[in-house]
């Protein structure tokens, strides 16, 4: 057979959708190409085999996979390496990097078909077989491979096909949510709430109990909160999801967050974009002593930033150690990271006892949010550590606040926080749809932006009009008719010197700070920042306006 008939890509994607890498490699086969004789006849896939003798076992389960979506097979006989070097080159078109597969190709109709397809079984009586081990550490050596799971039941390849998708797709978190007709998947992608497929009930319920099962979740336990985690591995890659569920008036919601544990792309001269903020964030943080703190709402990148700054200080000659819930990037080098685990007392405020009295330079707090933990983050910077640690707050100033709420004396706090920075994510605009014109007259007036600056309008689509763009191919590939793709930080970081120290002493309000940082010590607000981002058309002022709404 003339190898020309058949590519790497073609063999990636029939081995993708009718089977998996690794079940290929077990029983040494491998699809090669499909063809048709006749116009209106099915398609025939040929299947290569290392041996004839194999297909007593093998051939009747892949004609029954063909068949299910109307093709059939030819078997043509190879020898192992032959096999094995085909499957090396598909394997190289890896999935999640979107080298082979288009984020338009998603088979979206194929999954809701395989859940739909198990709503004939009992849902009531749904039985999974899992190991009950709570050993942790045990699942992080011996984490699942995907591929394989998702061959047992159609509706583990319909989760599993989620899972994958919505990894490749950078989104961010998972909502499955139940109706009174049925349930919702909805996934948050660029901090957006995007509508993902709708389910009838009984396949809805069945996916939750399937996802539950791979948490470690009790899946007869409905009517109580439960919390678990998803790991497993596909094609070399890590993928790692906390779970919740709660029950609701029409049933179990879960919400799935993917956690991204690559920490290959964390470097503040990427985060940070404007090189003045950079260069005075990089001076708190190499402090010999003091806290940094690092604020802002949930999914607003604080640990990534935290996780690029320790990088950047493990230089090996320091002892790093970290206090997290949930660990989400692999530091790697000499840090050292502890999850927190309030069933068994494991604290912030606990774990950060513990580590003082293992001589630490610098320590990472995950969050500080009580009292206690406010008090021994302020004792370990006076008694000459760096603390890191986040805070829930909307702005720089805002953060001082929320510390003097906790009871913190106004003179340690002053003695010890260098500085916050507080931080937001916007989302970039699209550059292969968006439009250049000048800024309007009133947006030139709010932003204080010289009229007629060219800036960039995101080309955002309703549904319908993606629908149409999608049929006339004419839909743009980068973004999908988002508008957007990818997202960037907005920075205020406001430093503790004397005369803001001055203003915390004699009590002023978080305004009147704002306003003496900014005239006297020319601090970025979060909007100002974001103005400079607008400039240099990486985002748009409507983003701003979105995710700033607080500042106007």
């Amino acid at each position: 057979m003339d190898k020309k008939q058949y590519s790497a890509l073609s063999v990636r994607k029939l081995v993708d959708k009718y089977f998996s890498l690794q079940w290929c490699r077990d029983n040494l086969v491998v699809p090669l190409y499909s063809e048709t004789s006749l116009p209106m006849e099915a398609g025939i896939i040929k299947i290569a085999v290392a041996n004839y003798s194999y297909l007593g076992t093998i051939a009747e389960p892949i004609k029954q996979r063909l068949s299910q979506s109307g093709q059939k097979c030819e078997f043509v006989e190879k020898t192992q390496e032959e096999i094995q070097e085909i499957l090396d080159l598909a394997s190289e078109e890896r999935f999640i990097s979107g080298d082979s597969i288009e984020v338009s190709q998603f088979d979206e109709d194929a999954v809701l078909e395989a859940i739909k397809e198990t709503s004939d079984t009992d849902t009531e009586n749904i039985k999974f077989e899992f190991d009950d081990d709570d050993d942790d550490n045990q699942l992080e050596e011996d984490s699942l491979d995907l591929s394989i799971e998702m061959m047992e039941s159609k509706i583990q390849k319909a989760a599993g096909g989620v899972l994958i998708y919505s990894k490749k797709e950078n989104v961010s978190d998972i909502h499955i949510e139940p109706r009174e007709e049925g349930y919702k998947i909805r996934v948050r992608k660029d901090g957006v709430m995007q509508k993902f497929m709708s389910l009838p009930r009984k396949p809805g319920i069945q996916l939750v109990a399937c996802l539950k099962n791979m948490a470690g979740m009790d899946i007869a336990e409905r009517r109580a909160s439960q919390d678990g985690k998803i790991l497993r591995k596909f094609e070399g890659n890590r993928l790692e999801f906390r779970c919740s569920t709660v029950p609701g008036k029409h049933g179990e919601k879960m919400v799935l967050r993917i956690l991204n544990s690559d920490a290959s792309a964390l470097n503040l001269d990427t985060l940070i974009h404007i090189e003045s903020v950079r260069k005075d964030f990089r001076k708190i943080m190499n402090a010999t002593n003091g806290i940094v703190i690092v604020s802002g709402p949930t999914g607003s990148g604080k640990s990534t930033t935290l996780a690029a700054a320790l990088r950047e200080k493990d230089t090996g000659d320091t002892n790093i150690v970290t206090a997290e819930d949930p660990i989400e990037y692999d530091m790697g080098g000499d840090i050292n990271q502890v999850q927190v685990n309030r069933a068994k007392g494991q604290t912030f405020a606990m774990i950060l006892r513990t580590f003082l009295r293992q001589d630490p330079d610098v320590i990472l707090i995950g969050e500080t949010r009580d009292p206690e933990t406010a008090e021994s983050s302020m004792d370990a910077a006076e008694t000459g550590h760096l603390v890191f640690t986040t805070l829930h707050a909307n702005s720089s100033t805002s953060s001082l606040t929320r510390l003097l709420d906790m009871d913190v004396p106004k003179y340690k706090l002053n003695a010890s926080v260098r500085g916050v920075l507080a931080q937001r994510l916007l989302r970039k605009v699209c550059t292969g749809c968006s439009i250049k014109r000048p800024i309007s007259e009133k947006e030139a007036v709010d932003f204080q932006i010289k009229k007629n600056t060219p800036i960039m309008y995101a080309n955002c689509l309703s549904s319908e009009e993606k629908a149409k763009r999608k049929r006339e191919n004419t839909l743009c590939p980068q973004c999908l008719g988002a508008g957007y793709k990818g997202r960037i930080g907005t920075y205020e970081l406001l430093l503790l010197d004397r005369k803001i120290q001055a203003a915390i002493t004699n009590g002023k309000s978080d305004r009147e700070v704002e306003q003496i940082a900014v005239s006297e010590n020319s601090m970025l607000t979060l909007t100002q920042y974001g103005v400079e981002l607008v400039k240099e058309h990486l985002t748009t002022t409507t983003e701003l306006i979105r995710v700033c709404k607080t500042d106007f």
